[in-house]
């Protein structure tokens, strides 16, 4: 799958939007995938991350025995990376602020974990994740997402690969250009920005 049939996909399901958006960083941004809405047709969801699969190296793929994502946004697409590796999918929650595993979900010590995202764009929520999946026992051995909003920037700290790779500028609150401070800005994302 290209990036431009990635995109279609996107454009086909309506999540690629454009305005001003408050991001889950806190950062501004004219574009936003809004990837809960590609993700909302299964077959689509199944055709992205089928191709995202088929990217891992084997060398990655064949060790991986689990696939974690961090709530809300990760969810869907970790079940269907999880379905596309042929392993078991878990989640994490925040109930206090902090990423953890729960509903009766753990990890043997030492079990090889992909770290899944919908959307990567400063990395901060997809450490938090692989902090909380080394707490719980688990290593994680790559991390992937549909989309790197940061074009390769954002530095996970395990080898990361995403679908497709976009540079899509964002900016602090206080530092926009006159074109986006002039339209009013929404808050499309999942988590309060802080």
């Amino acid at each position: 799958m290209s990036d431009d049939d990635v995109l279609a996909e996107f454009r086909a399901a309506g999540a690629l939007l454009e305005g001003h958006f408050i991001l889950s960083s806190g950062l501004r941004s004219s574009r936003y995938l809004q990837c809960a809405r590609v993700l909302m047709d299964p077959k689509r969801g199944a055709r992205l991350c089928e191709a995202l699969a088929a990217r891992l190296p084997a060398d990655v793929r064949d060790t991986i025995t689990a696939v974690v994502a961090p709530a809300m946004g990760g969810v869907i697409a970790g079940h269907e990376m999880a379905r596309a590796l042929g392993v078991e999918a878990m989640f994490l929650e925040r109930p206090e602020g902090t990423f953890e595993l729960r509903r009766g979900f753990r990890l043997d010590p030492g079990q090889r974990v992909l770290m899944m995202e919908d959307v990567v764009t400063t990395g901060l929520s997809s450490r938090e994740a692989i902090a909380a999946i080394s707490r719980a026992g688990g290593e994680t051995v790559a991390a992937a997402s549909l989309v790197d909003r940061s074009n390769g920037a954002a530095d996970l700290g395990v080898p990361f690969f995403p679908l497709i790779r976009l540079d899509v500028p964002s900016y602090a609150a206080d530092a926009l250009p006159p074109e986006l401070a002039a339209i009013p800005a929404i808050k499309p994302g999942s988590r309060a920005a802080g």
